[in-house]
């Protein structure tokens, strides 16, 4: 696999897991969400990952480097949490019914904090490999010179 391969593995490593980042801190932005424009209350996100074929942007420079089949990830689906929401007996609310429940969305904030953290993990670790990848491809570049 070539270098320039590889820069683009771990660039669709980073955009798949900006992807996770954002649903959810859109999750922990809406913990508490009762009304949506859908109606009812928000419904939690998260994505399902698969392997996908990834293509060097040199390729058509550097085409003898480029190896054909190098493997990445990409965001197959979103899926929305398709439970029961969570009610709570809470009379003097807005969006309560005619029994005084709420409905309220199912999302546990300390799970998606950890779900959170292990994104940015994921995310420094693809900025670490490209970091070092960048620094093999300047010093081959100073051998040539």
């Amino acid at each position: 696999m070539s270098l320039f391969s590889v820069l683009s593995v771990s660039a669709s490593g980073m955009a798949a897991q900006r992807t996770r980042a954002e649903l959810l801190v859109e999750n922990l932005a809406n913990a508490e969400t009762t009304r949506t424009p859908e109606g009812g209350p928000y419904r939690r996100k998260d994505v399902v990952f698969e392997s996908r074929p990834v293509a060097s942007p040199f390729s058509s420079v550097f085409e003898a480097l480029a190896t054909p089949g190098a493997q990445g990830v990409g965001v197959s689906e979103v899926v929305v949490d398709g439970r029961e929401p969570e009610r709570k007996y809470l009379p003097g609310h807005p969006d309560a019914d005619a029994e005084g429940y709420v409905a309220f969305p199912r999302v546990n904030p300390a799970e998606d904090m950890v779900d959170l953290m292990g994104a940015a993990r994921n995310y420094q670790a693809n900025v670490a490999a490209m970091s070092a990848i960048k620094d093999m491809i300047q010093r081959s570049l100073d051998l040539l010179r």
